[in-house]
């Protein structure tokens, strides 16, 4: 039980659902409510989809460039603990994203579903997650449900975006990001060490 609630912490934190607020707010400022609605589910699903792509397909990658399983861990926990810095040090996960958006008729797809809610750090943790080489089919069966759960989460958030940036506000917003990329740093660190004590075991 305490394992699956450290996944599901782990999951929040890299997918962070409230740093998307701001960034799925500026992309559906165009849109009337009813397509608020739609550009969220959608964004939610396709998010889920790439996620599990990597799930199903990351490692076959990894291993057809033969990558060792410490290697991956080293680089993993490197690219995690990179993406962590910018979310605690850098303008923030909303404020980049943000900027990125040129097209609003696009935006379900680019920034919301990605890099917003399947960005580079969460593909690389859902791999990590789900390695071949430690876990049983069973435990990657019951990660993929817990990215789905979080998916499921913050399309909720998403949904209650206007309510959430009223009650929390940007300043808000920021901090929680930022603590989010504190815990990411964290398991970043271990991924590392790991990689590396194993290497010399």
């Amino acid at each position: 039980m305490i394992e699956i609630l450290t996944s599901i912490f782990f999951l929040i934190a890299v997918i962070d659902p409230i740093g998307s607020v701001p960034v799925y707010l500026e992309a559906t400022k165009e849109f009337d409510k009813l397509h608020k609605r739609k550009i969220a589910i959608r964004a939610s699903i396709i998010a889920f989809f790439i996620l599990l792509f990597f799930i199903v397909i990351g490692q076959l990658i990894l291993e057809a460039m033969s990558v060792s399983l410490d290697a991956f861990q080293i680089s993993g926990g490197v690219i995690l603990f990179l993406f962590a810095l910018t979310m605690i040090f850098g303008d923030g996960k909303p404020e980049e994203e943000k900027s990125h958006i040129t097209d609003y008729k696009h935006v379900t797809i680019f920034p919301v579903a990605i890099p917003s809610i399947a960005s580079p750090g969460a593909i690389m943790a859902v791999v990590l997650l789900t390695d071949n080489h430690i876990y049983t089919i069973e435990q990657q069966t019951l990660t993929t449900a817990l990215v789905l759960l979080v998916i499921g989460l913050t399309c909720g958030v998403l949904l209650a975006a206007n309510n959430v940036q009223k009650h929390i506000g940007s300043y808000g917003i920021t901090v929680i990001s930022k603590v989010m990329g504190l815990i990411l740093a964290s398991y970043a660190v271990q991924s590392i060490l790991s990689g590396i004590s194993n290497y010399f075991t």
